[in-house]
């Protein structure tokens, strides 16, 4: 992988000599915390595990022990399908400790998705449950074993049920290993790979990014020092850890500082606000839906949260009217903006929360340069439209296996194009209005609308077909299918075309969740659709 990662060397020797990279790497800072805080809580979760830091280096130790044992350290990939669980973070500082490149997959990929981002990745090792909700992992792995040619070991956690193969359980590693000892550890440093995670949203066959130690850590130590968090904050993370908000904030910020993260494995909005009672925690962060659904239970059911400072929020515009409603509950609600490539850089800080109120994602990261350009790539006057671009430490050095699409959004200067338009006013904060990429995105998820698009061709009744986002109070924006229909159709309901899908198995993710019969799909001259046209239409039905 090492030969895929594109740097500028001007770029690396600037924040080498700045400090902003350097030889620690994630499992030094780890170890750093646990001799600072050895007995202070660092993991909880709402099954009943609790990790203080010694406790976890303790049992990250032993799965690093085992991964040594299986020839398993720097150059290699650890990949795992964990829910929101404590193990999660074990297996993470596993991975760290051991020197390979933690590989967390999101828990919804199914087999044929499994089986192409683990030969992509050529995953030495991959843990999961035996089975969580209504998935039997254990029988996916064991079907998908036959197509994968990299694995060494397959481990699975047998709390959820014993396990029915001769895969290696994770108990059984945490009572026959001996702790790998620090001085033992793999001899990393932080421009080495650290992570690899899937963009949201898509398969990791198509976007696997790569982020360094340096990149995670520069991250995180600028977020938690502008944010003013230390080893007395509680942070609530019920977002999925395989995702850049998960993994970063919530495994990654907490340690550094020696605070502690409470971790909610299924999303249930009353359930959540018990926890955080509980815990006491003083900061979260998440998708838009999470606070809007706090935020009214609380207004419905009664009840605050009187321990929680502020709400960091991303995946969508954050609107004036639900920061003043969070602060009646005394919460500060601070929008934040980036991506899996350039981890959530602009931010509303808390003290100015109440006073942008919403009009703004806010200002960028120490040591991260934002330009807004248009498509020439200019520079463009304060107050105009343009592409967002971001460059910092924090900026990912490629796609794995993809130099092709890496060159296409990361240029030789460093810039990282996000395909987001924004407006930059002259105090430096930034407000998105749109994307250039067709993407929606849905609760914190950028969809391709293309792809789910293509998955509507030759459902019956259908002769011409678009999918655009719909605005939702609640997730940001749904998946709206707009369809010309052949005579004898006209009747065509969603549920015909989900019971197509569902035919196809095509992932409910991706099935469109409002159908609007249209005589015509407008289209320019050159053949591109008028999705603006169409954007006004449903407006239009919506209100109607």
């Amino acid at each position: 992988m090492l030969e895929e990662i594109k740097i500028n060397p001007d770029l690396k020797l600037q924040y080498l000599k700045n400090g902003f990279w350097s030889d620690r790497t994630l499992a030094d800072c780890f170890h750093e915390s646990v001799r600072k805080y050895p007995d202070r809580e660092y993991v909880v979760d709402d099954r009943g595990c609790r990790y203080t830091y010694r406790q976890m280096d303790e049992a990250a130790s032993k799965v690093a022990a085992f991964l040594r044992s299986q020839g398993i350290g720097p150059g290699d990939v650890v990949s795992y399908q964990i829910p929101i669980w404590s193990e999660f973070a074990v297996i993470t500082i596993a991975c760290f400790k051991a020197g390979a490149a933690a590989h967390p997959i999101a828990m919804s990929y199914e087999e044929k998705e499994l089986v192409r981002c683990l030969n992509l990745t050529q995953a030495k090792a991959y843990f999961a449950p035996t089975c969580f909700h209504k998935t039997d992992y254990e029988e996916m792995i064991q079907s998908a074993l036959p197509h994968i040619n990299s694995l060494r070991a397959v481990v699975l956690l047998d709390q959820t049920r014993e396990i029915k193969s001769s895969c290696y359980a994770w108990k059984n590693i945490l009572h026959d290993y001996r702790p790998l000892r620090s001085e033992e550890c793999a001899r990393q440093t932080g421009q080495d790979i650290a992570v690899i995670l899937g963009t949201s949203g898509t398969t990791c066959g198509s976007k696997g990014v790569i982020l360094t130690h340096d990149n995670i850590r520069y991250s995180e130590e600028t977020f938690n020092r502008e944010l003013g968090i230390s080893m007395d904050d509680i942070m609530f993370m019920p977002a999925p850890l395989n995702h850049a908000t998960g993994f970063h904030h919530g495994i990654i910020a907490p340690m550094l500082t020696g605070a502690k993260v409470v971790l909610q494995q299924k999303y249930c909005c009353r359930e959540a606000i018990d926890l955080m009672n509980l815990e006491a925690c003083t900061y979260s962060m998440g998708a838009t839906p999470f606070i809007y659904d706090i935020l009214r239970d609380l207004e419905t059911n009664g009840g605050a949260i009187p321990s929680l400072k502020f709400y960091l929020c991303g995946g969508a515009p954050v609107p004036g009217y639900m920061v003043q409603k969070a602060w009646d509950y005394g919460i500060l609600l601070c929008e934040v903006y980036g991506s899996t490539e350039s981890v959530p850089h602009v931010f509303v800080r808390p003290c100015d929360a109440l006073r942008l109120n919403g009009t703004t994602s806010g200002k960028p990261l120490e040591g991260v340069e934002i330009r807004v350009v248009d498509e020439n790539g200019a520079d463009v006057p304060f107050g105009t439209a343009g592409e967002e671009l971001s460059r910092g430490p924090n900026v990912f050095v490629g796609y794995l296996k993809n130099r092709g699409i890496t060159d296409e959004v990361l240029d030789d200067d460093g810039w990282y194009h996000s395909g987001d338009l924004c407006v930059m006013d002259e105090d430096g904060n930034i407000r998105i209005i749109g994307r250039k990429k067709d993407m929606i995105v849905r609760g914190g998820e950028n969809l391709n609308s293309n792809e789910i698009n293509d998955n509507l061709e030759g459902c019956p009744g259908i002769l011409d077909h678009t999918v655009i986002g719909m605005p939702d109070e609640r997730l940001g924006e749904r998946i709206c299918a707009f369809v010309v229909v052949a005579k004898g159709f006209e009747n065509l309901s969603l549920t015909d075309v989900i019971d197509y899908l569902k035919e196809h198995r095509i992932s409910k993710r991706f099935w469109p969740e409002r159908l609007e019969i249209i005589k015509r799909i407008p289209h320019t001259g050159s053949g591109k659709v008028k999705k603006y046209l169409l954007r006004e239409e449903l407006l239009k039905r919506m209100k109607g």
